[in-house]
């Protein structure tokens, strides 16, 4: 069999016809691709610009990404993310002084601490004197925060910058209903008693039905899951398929975990309970098993469930960037260079999860690269259906043509090459952290591998989407 799926994962036996079109390329020896790759970087150029500062990761953290209700449910964000700081002070040796700015992106905020950077910085000991702030960007919001970062660099504004990431989805904000909340604000402002009980006599029961937050679009009001499979169907993405893809993703996060290749997962001692050490929501599981599920959004015909999904997750990742003379000055080795970077948005509606298709030609072609010059892909896996439907529209000359303003189409990521130490579907997703896991994974692979150059990738909410070149630091 000359499938990936068969190539990597020996307990398949049979291999999809999507497989089969997909994967015709098998990793038969990987001392092969690792020479193959080595022997491109020889050749290829750097993409250091004239009169522009090199910008570099130093290195990168992230604490165990774990399921939403398991041993982070008793903290807050700014917990996580405060341990993610003192672990990349901990990796980093980095003296908190010289640190410009911090900037960190969360998706669904702590009211009590609305700018968790801030928060998060106190924390982990940083002066009161070093600003930090928060942003958000649905599931890009920590790549909004590197190239936040970034843009503070390059102006000249900063020389060094930690940006990261951190959701909490074990404990969201429940809201009062509206009507409850009005009647509540108005008994704050009511002077008199007889103000009070004419408020009071207005109360109905149904003013206590709490306004639970949804993973849903504000613009179209419906779920992500809900538009995974719609945009599954549309492209023809198979139940089988998906779950064959979940389970290479699981596999492969399996074997990274065991061989100890997740290096930027940093320890970390829960208050009052154990210390974490690793990601637990990695979970090979069978086909057969898989294919008992039943859908999980459009019910009884859809084809996303839970196994080929991303779960909620809490978690945090922090990141160490600065100007590559910053760094050399202070004695350090850079792990990669920060390149060219894109944001892209299309339809809500239905192109809610295209955003890879339609940022990764643009930052190739701002970046004067081609597919064939990219040594490692790191996409967000939000749904298997997700990244299917990625994978065929930029196969396709007839959705270039139609929906991108393109003679040709962008081309197939060669799966050798994608996502080989898990993605999101079984690392975990933590709405405001992944993209700072992207991008050191991108970075440590190539260092890992002798790759030059990495492409990241991921879509949003709102139909939006980032996508960035990361260059291997020469050794």
């Amino acid at each position: 069999m000359t499938s990936i799926l068969t190539c990597t994962f020996k307990n398949l036996h049979s291999t999809s016809k999507w497989a089969l079109r997909f994967f015709i390329r098998p990793l038969s020896c990987s001392s092969q691709l690792q020479a193959a790759q080595a022997a491109q970087t020889k050749s290829k150029k750097t993409l250091t610009k004239a009169n522009v500062r090199n910008i570099v990761v130093v290195d990168g953290v992230r604490i165990p990404f774990l399921l939403s209700g398991t041993l982070y449910k008793d903290l807050m964000p700014h917990d996580l993310a405060r341990a993610a700081l003192t672990g990349l002070l901990h990796r980093t040796n980095v003296p908190k002084e010289v640190v410009d700015y911090l900037i960190f992106g969360t998706v669904i905020q702590e009211v009590k601490t609305s700018n968790v950077a801030r928060e998060a910085a106190l924390g982990a000991g940083f002066s009161d004197k070093t600003p930090a702030h928060t942003v958000t960007m649905a599931c890009i919001s920590a790549n909004q925060a590197m190239t936040t970062g970034v843009g503070l660099i390059a102006s000249g504004q900063c020389d060094v910058v930690v940006a990261g990431g951190v959701e909490l989805m074990s404990d969201i904000p429940i809201r009062h209903s509206r009507k409850m909340r009005k009647m509540m604000l108005d008994l704050n402002k009511a002077k008199t008693m007889g103000q009070r009980l004419s408020l009071i006599s207005k109360f109905r029961l149904n003013f206590l039905a709490p306004e639970l937050p949804a993973v849903a679009e504000f613009s179209t009001s419906e779920t992500m899951g809900h538009s995974a499979d719609r945009l599954a169907a549309a492209f023809a993405v198979s139940r089988l398929e998906q779950d064959e893809y979940a389970l290479r993703s699981h596999s492969l996060a399996k074997k990274a975990q065991d061989e100890g290749l997740l290096s930027d997962v940093v320890p970390f001692k829960v208050p009052g309970k154990d210390t974490v050490t690793q990601d637990n929501g990695i979970r090979p599981s069978s086909l057969e098993q898989m294919a008992k599920l039943k859908p999980a959004f459009i019910k009884p015909y859809g084809t996303v469930t839970a196994a080929n999904s991303s779960f909620l997750t809490d978690g945090a990742s922090a990141m160490l960037i600065m100007a590559e003379d910053k760094a050399l000055a202070m004695g350090y080795k850079p792990k990669a260079y920060l390149r060219d970077f894109v944001y892209v948005s299309q339809d809500p509606k239905d192109q809610l999860l295209l955003g890879p298709t339609y940022a990764t030609p643009k930052v190739l072609e701002k970046a004067g690269l081609t597919m064939s010059d990219i040594d490692a892909f790191e996409f967000h896996e939000a749904f298997s259906g997700q990244i299917l439907a990625n994978f065929k529209a930029m196969d396709s000359d007839w959705f270039a043509q139609n929906y991108m303003g393109r003679k040709t189409k962008v081309g197939l990521p060669p799966l050798e090459k994608f996502n080989t130490w898990g993605g999101s579907l079984s690392l975990g997703h933590p709405f405001g952290a992944t993209g700072c896991r992207l991008v050191m994974a991108a970075a440590n692979r190539l260092q890992k591998d002798g790759g030059q150059y990495g492409l990241v990738a991921a879509c949003a909410a709102g139909g939006q989407g980032h996508a960035m070149i990361v260059e291997a630091y020469p050794k």
